[in-house]
């Protein structure tokens, strides 16, 4: 959930519409982005019962998609998980009166809400943090601290085109880059976590 990078396309989308629509696809793609993660924090308990998922092996391939984003970011290339292809994006609308005609949420949820902010990459960290136990000191943690990145979110997308003036694309690709190493790290240590916890599980069944 990259607040700056996720700006730009943000933008494109909602070029052709007035401010009011612009602030209302802000509010609902944020919202239910947050909604999406709030029910996998959650849930995230009952998930790992119902497929018989230990939190080592969540957390190794967790981290082994997050890798595959940060190392996209670093390159400054799309991610595929966050950018779908031509032939696999939905058809969005080309002018106000289309896009009136479709309804606010085929923009604001698909593919804003999701995969764009909400992706897999976010859902696996978030079920990450909160692991297998999941402790409500850890719920809310994780639950307040994507509840403030999606209101950072929320504030690029309503201030974007200012942004998007002030900043230089070379300086959204630094924070992109930057983004991406800090995702980088994350992730390995998720898998090094993980790693950590299927070592011990491995031993025991042997005996």
């Amino acid at each position: 959930m990259n607040p700056i990078g996720n700006t730009p396309v943000f933008l494109s989308l909602v070029e052709f519409m007035p401010e009011s629509e612009k602030i209302r696809i802000a509010k609902v793609s944020t919202i239910s982005a947050f909604l999406i993660v709030l029910f996998f924090t959650i849930g995230g308990n009952i998930i790992f019962r119902l497929f018989g998922i230990t939190l080592p092996a969540f957390r190794i391939a967790g981290g082994i998609l997050v890798f595959m984003i940060a190392y996209n970011l670093v390159r400054a290339r799309k991610s595929h998980q966050h950018h779908p292809t031509e032939e696999e994006r939905p058809s969005l609308p080309s002018s106000y009166e289309e896009y009136e005609e479709k309804g606010a949420e085929d923009v604001a949820i698909t593919p804003l809400g999701t995969p764009i902010l909400a992706g897999p990459g976010t859902i696996t960290t978030a079920l990450s943090l909160v692991g297998k136990k999941a402790q409500i000191s850890n719920i809310i943690i994780v639950i307040a601290v994507f509840g403030l990145v999606c209101l950072m979110t929320y504030l690029c997308f309503i201030y974007g085109e200012y942004i998007e003036k002030r900043l230089k694309p070379s300086q959204i690709g630094i924070m992109t880059r930057l983004m991406g190493l800090i995702l980088a790290v994350v992730a390995v240590q998720m898998i090094i976590e993980g790693i950590g916890g299927a070592i011990p599980q491995i031993i025991a069944n042997k005996r």
